[in-house]
């Protein structure tokens, strides 16, 4: 006699919203969409255009070659330059080879270049708090000339911090950050330098503020959570610690198949959402893996909503 499969169990989804998709991340891949487009492939990409393994592999699909250096990058060919910025000296370098490139930084990010450099240019020391060897940081520090700028990645970096002017100081940020952990670094670098001066406006960007809001929304309410992203995405991590923080165990995973079902045994509500560089493909293919064990009920958590986007760089616009 066959034996029936074991009922499925029920699950419920809180799916947090805003997840995915930022309009920097959306302005660059159309970035590289339109230049394969309009000078056909290849078109080579300097380092990752987005932190994500499935955008980087359909935009290969599509005729785009990713590589870490100019070098790389042979003569006659467009470049473009990813989401996180570059050093000045990158596309100096390709205006003296004669390449066309296209600059798919964020806006955003550029907004933190002109201010570095408008802070240096009035004689400040930029504190800039962020992570090492992010490629945002490495592009923001290569806006301005080497000594004007000291990396905080810590409270502990900024209590121990001793410059040569303390009132000449002011701060900046990578813009993936945790709201949390950055205000605590901000409230004690204004502690002991009272006279510091602050960015214009948040620097943490409107995606990671929402995205991490949406998270603290859903966390208390759920058994565990997962959240889509890449190793090397600073704002999938920082969501992953957001969800822990509110005491919610928190994986980060890629793709549908990372699920570990073990890990979920005896998860009854599992929270879901997506850091900015991760396409909604992935999150419904998360819950379709998911609805092959359980009888999965969704609901959808909404904290805020995103409306803005970015013009794309003269040349590339739809006509």
């Amino acid at each position: 006699m066959t034996q029936s499969p074991a009922p499925r169990p029920p699950m419920t989804l809180l799916i947090a919203a805003p997840r995915g998709f930022c309009a920097g991340v959306d302005r660059a891949i159309i970035i590289v969409e339109r230049a394969i487009e309009k000078y056909g492939a290849p078109v080579y990409v300097r380092h990752e255009i987005v932190h994500n393994k499935f955008v980087v592999d359909s935009l290969k699909a599509k005729g785009a070659i990713f590589v870490e250096e100019l070098d790389q990058v042979p003569d006659g060919v467009p470049v473009v330059f990813s989401a996180h910025g570059v050093p000045k000296a990158v596309p100096a370098k390709a205006e003296e080879r004669g390449l066309d490139y296209l600059d798919a930084t964020c806006p955003l990010v550029s907004k933190v270049h002109r201010q570095a450099e408008r802070m240096v240019t009035a004689g400040r020391h930029i504190l800039f708090i962020g992570h090492k060897g992010h490629p945002e940081v490495i592009g923001t520090f290569g806006q301005v000339p080497d000594g004007t700028m000291t990396l905080i990645e810590t409270v502990e970096d900024a209590e121990a911090l001793a410059p040569t002017d303390a009132d000449n100081l002011a701060f900046l940020t990578q813009t993936t950050l945790s709201v949390d952990d950055t205000a605590a670094i901000v409230a004690t670098l204004e502690r002991r330098f009272p006279s510091i001066i602050a960015p214009k406006g948040e620097d943490i960007c409107y995606a990671t503020s929402n995205r991490q809001t949406a998270v603290k929304a859903i966390a208390a309410r759920c058994d565990a959570v997962y959240v889509i992203g890449a190793p090397n995405s600073s704002n999938s991590l920082r969501l992953v610690e957001v969800a822990e923080r509110e005491g919610t165990p928190a994986r980060l995973i890629q793709r549908a198949e990372e699920i570990d079902f073990a890990w979920l045994d005896g998860v009854t509500t599992l929270g879901l959402t997506a850091g900015a560089s991760a396409p909604e493909i992935l999150v419904r293919e998360v819950v379709d893996r998911i609805a092959e064990r359980f009888v999965v009920t969704e609901e959808q958590v909404e904290t805020a909503q995103e409306t803005i986007s970015f013009k794309l760089p003269r040349g590339l616009e739809v006509a």
